[in-house]
């Protein structure tokens, strides 16, 4: 093992002993709606999406408990659409967070499906002034996840060797330069989008640490989940190597009150402006749009399907968490 590994896992481990994680959220079965807001504005990504009021989702069956006790979050996959996009959902957390740990634990996911954008991840108020951190997001036939940050100037990401399993694309997180590309991380693993759900899914964990400057996330497939995790009880010290390693930016000014997000948008400013450059999709039609609005069976499988959804924190944390309202 290189000398650069073991100051990384080093430092790895300082951070993952500063204490005991307790659940601060519980976004279980029986509350879980209770615990969002339904977003029923315009697409900010410019994507071809209705997105619908809970009553809307609970009629027409996009939103629902299963006789597991599972969350299903789904979109349109029976109507032909004009010209008012896909209905779908997409839901905010009524609380936010600045630091702590987000745990979810999910068995199927709407990736992989050409005209697709699926994204969860966390925002602060007043973009980008307050962050972004996109946890799984992908578009149309990709095959891999893309873990990105999103911030005002002055967040650098240090791309260090065996800090992460995932590749740095991009160091630079400033949301205005290059496109608002972020500083990327792309995972390596196709178990993390076009192999997800095949294989029943797996666990996401984010950490947010302000102390120690870092952002980390990890993700376990199901037959390798942690059994801290399982038991409900984090430790993080045996979790090993996350996929994305968020070094070298200050977290406590550039990350604060981020809402949770689930979404399933369709097209609009990556899925749609990449569809001529991904040859799985471009061969089904001339545009993402056209597809999307005329193709509806092709979206039966685009659902979130999740098994459970924890915010845990430490003493020390839990001062930035707080409930609030976003109308976006």
């Amino acid at each position: 093992m290189h000398s650069t590994t073991l100051i990384v896992a080093s430092a790895l481990a300082a951070v993952a002993k500063a204490g005991s994680w307790l659940v601060q959220h519980d976004y279980a079965h029986h509350n879980f709606f209770d615990m969002f807001d339904f977003y029923d504005g315009a697409d900010p990504t410019n994507g071809f999406v209705d997105y619908v009021d809970s009553a809307t989702a609970n009629t027409s069956a996009l939103t629902e408990i299963t006789p597991q006790n599972q969350i299903y979050i789904g979109v349109d996959h029976t109507s032909t659409i004009t010209s008012t996009g896909r209905p779908s959902v997409r839901l905010n957390s009524t609380a936010s967070y600045s630091s702590g740990l987000v745990i979810l634990d999910l068995e199927h996911f709407p990736g992989g499906i050409c005209g697709t954008w699926p994204a969860f991840w966390m925002f602060g108020p007043e973009w980008p002034q307050h962050g972004e951190i996109d946890i799984l997001e992908g578009v149309n036939a990709q095959s891999a996840n893309q873990m990105t940050l999103h911030t005002a100037n002055g967040c650098q990401i240090s791309s260090t060797h065996g800090a992460m399993a995932g590749t740095v694309s991009s160091t630079d997180c400033y949301a205005y330069a290059d496109g608002n590309t972020g500083c990327a991380v792309h995972d390596d693993s196709t178990s993390t989008y076009s192999g997800f759900n095949a294989n029943k899914g797996g666990v996401f964990a984010t950490q947010i640490d302000p102390v120690n400057q870092v952002i980390q996330i990890w993700f376990f497939d199901r037959s390798n989940i942690p059994a801290d995790i399982a038991a409900g009880t984090p430790t993080m010290e045996s979790w090993g190597m996350p996929r994305a390693h968020f070094g070298g930016c200050d977290v406590e000014t550039h990350f604060s009150d981020l809402t949770i997000v689930f979404d399933n948008t369709f097209c609009g400013d990556w899925a749609g402006n990449s569809w001529s450059s991904d040859s799985t999709c471009a061969s089904k039609a001339d545009s993402c749009d056209d597809y999307v609005a005329n193709n509806p069976s092709a979206f039966k499988d685009a659902y979130w399907l999740i098994n459970s959804l924890k915010v845990y924190h430490t003493s020390p944390y839990a001062r930035n968490a707080r409930p609030v309202r976003l109308s976006a």
